[in-house]
């Protein structure tokens, strides 16, 4: 063949193949989902509350039958993003009574199909980017109180969706002056929001108003594994309650230019050094003490300032 036909012929391949990459783009581009929920940039999945548990395969209708979705985190009121992009259709309804969470919409494209519930979409029908503002979160509490607020995420052929809600984090740098990740499972660090008990935020309310919150409560779940947001002393045990209760224990970590009480964790140990990102204990079962609360570890600095800074510079750091 002559070379120049040849050449001709491989830009007409390329030119169709081009076109056709364009109509059908490649499924695999993002292997796994964007956040759905503005506040859970790594779409952390509720634990346990006293209305069951977040996971799939989770227990309902009193072990009768199994949770075929993923509930993932999502303070009422807060924006909902699309995992992927595709084609919306609904409306979901979830509960067939009209509550004040029986909405939602269906996206079906890049491979996949799922059903977003508890949420209200901008829309119903059309298309949607990834990471394009898909709704809100609809008020959970009302229906639910002390509930963890989250969505239903359910993948339309039944199947397990968590793995696809595990996003890709890049690399974090080696060297930082902020605190590690405290608790498994949470590696952002993240905030208890507000539920019928209060909020863990700093200078939140307490005792109907007369006092603040001097403090901020890391969202942990029961049972969980602690670690040493920073190299240094301990000492203790540090009580917050004076009660005895389930979760009335704690320590105190002193180094690094930092001092910081940890409560309602048990630690290995009390006195000793521990280096940055150590286990350190673990997260008592404030579900006996507090039902339907946001379980959380108490993180107060020695000298009541605010922490919120330190924490958000540990975002997902563990050494």
């Amino acid at each position: 063949m002559p070379a120049l036909s040849l050449v001709a012929l491989v830009s007409l391949v390329s030119t169709v193949f081009a076109k056709q990459l364009d109509g059908h783009p490649p499924q695999q581009q993002h292997r796994h989902w964007a956040p759905i929920c503005s506040g859970n940039p790594t779409n952390r999945i509720r634990g346990c509350d006293r209305y069951g548990c977040g996971n799939f395969g989770a227990d309902r209708d009193s072990g009768k039958g199994k949770h075929r979705g993923v509930d993932v985190i999502c303070r009422d009121g807060a924006t909902v993003y699309a995992p992927f992009s595709g084609q919306l259709s609904g409306p979901i309804r979830f509960f067939h009574n009209g509550n004040a969470i029986d909405d939602g919409v269906q996206i079906s494209g890049s491979g996949y199909c799922v059903k977003l519930v508890c949420i209200h979409p901008i829309r119903y029908h059309g298309q949607i980017r990834r990471g394009q503002q898909l709704g809100r979160m609809l008020p959970m509490q009302k229906v639910f109180p002390g509930i963890i607020s989250h969505i239903h995420v359910e993948n339309c052929d039944h199947s397990d969706p968590t793995h696809l809600l595990t996003p890709d984090v890049p690399p974090l740098p080696q060297q930082d002056s902020g605190w590690a990740t405290v608790c498994a499972g949470n590696p952002t660090n993240e905030i208890r929001g507000c539920d019928k008990y209060g909020c863990g935020y700093y200078g939140a309310p307490r005792r109907n108003g007369k006092g603040k919150h001097r403090a901020v409560d890391v969202i942990c779940a029961d049972g969980a594994t602690v670690y040493a947001p920073f190299s240094g002393q301990l000492s203790g045990p540090v009580k917050f309650f004076h009660n005895g209760n389930a979760i009335d224990d704690g320590v105190q970590i002193r180094g690094s230019g930092f001092c910081v009480k940890l409560l309602c964790i048990h630690p290995i140990r009390y006195n000793g050094a521990i280096s940055k990102g150590q286990v350190l204990g673990k997260m008592l079962p404030m579900q006996r003490v507090f039902p339907g609360i946001t379980s959380h570890i108490h993180i107060e600095n020695c000298d009541r300032s605010d922490p919120t800074s330190n924490l958000e510079r540990g975002k997902g750091r563990r050494e």
